[in-house]
């Protein structure tokens, strides 16, 4: 039976899973996590000052394991990456890889991707919003724990900049027409797509994951979409 509470409790777009973490993942976290972690405290945070430069920001949302988010900033080294993961592993995992190869244009949130942005990511801040394998809740009775949802889409608008770019990636066909057709029910964003549909990953600079080629191996498709966030103005 559902406590009172329970209806005043926000849904979650993620399930807390318990895992061992190796060494490495330990180490990342006990060496790096006070250098390069940002902490929620409900005020907003000064990105420029987190980073020491007003480079463009990037978030990207449930980063898993942290690699396409480190071959991305080492790409990119005059662009400023924000992960935000709730798994410890993956954040150990990331903070390892950022040592390993010496990115100073990566920072870290261990929290929920909703709260950051509503507390403390300012306005129109980010350029580019990055969200790749989210869990898809197969099950239609946890079709509303998804994270592409309106109310969501709404607060991402408000924290891109205008013409910021939102990059959503998934191996669940179900999920990408979920996607799709939420996008196509808002008046927020804008496929980049000619045909409304998907995007190569390689032109919007998606690194291939260990995860999407044993997907691959397996015969599974991955689907890519981007959608560019509208001017304010027409957002009424």
């Amino acid at each position: 039976m559902n406590k009172p509470e329970d209806k005043h409790r926000p849904i979650r777009s993620f399930a807390i899973r318990s895992g061992r973490m190796t060494d490495g993942q330990r180490q990342g976290l006990a060496k790096h996590l006070e250098q390069w972690g940002l902490t929620r405290n409900d005020q907003l945070i000064d990105l420029d000052q987190a980073f020491g430069n007003t480079n463009p920001q990037v978030l990207e949302i449930g980063f898993g394991m942290g690699d396409s988010l480190a071959q991305m900033a080492k790409a990119k080294p005059e662009w400023n990456f924000i992960g935000v993961e709730v798994h410890l592993p993956g954040i150990g995992r990331l903070l390892s890889l950022v040592s390993e190869l010496e990115l100073s244009n990566v920072r870290v949130f261990h929290d929920d991707a909703v709260q950051v942005l509503q507390h403390c990511i300012a306005e129109h801040s980010l350029q580019r919003v990055n969200i790749y394998f989210p869990d898809p809740w197969h099950k239609t009775k946890h079709h509303k724990r998804r994270l592409i949802q309106p109310a969501f889409l709404e607060l991402l608008h408000s924290r891109l900049a205008p013409n910021g770019l939102l990059h959503i990636a998934t191996d669940w066909q179900p999920y990408a027409e979920h996607v799709l057709n939420t996008m196509q029910d808002q008046i927020f964003f804008d496929n980049v797509a000619a045909d409304n549909t998907f995007v190569s990953a390689q032109d919007y600079d998606r690194p291939e994951t260990k995860f999407e080629r044993r997907g691959q191996r397996l015969g599974h498709d991955v689907w890519d979409m981007v959608f560019r966030s509208r001017p304010a103005q027409r957002s009424i």
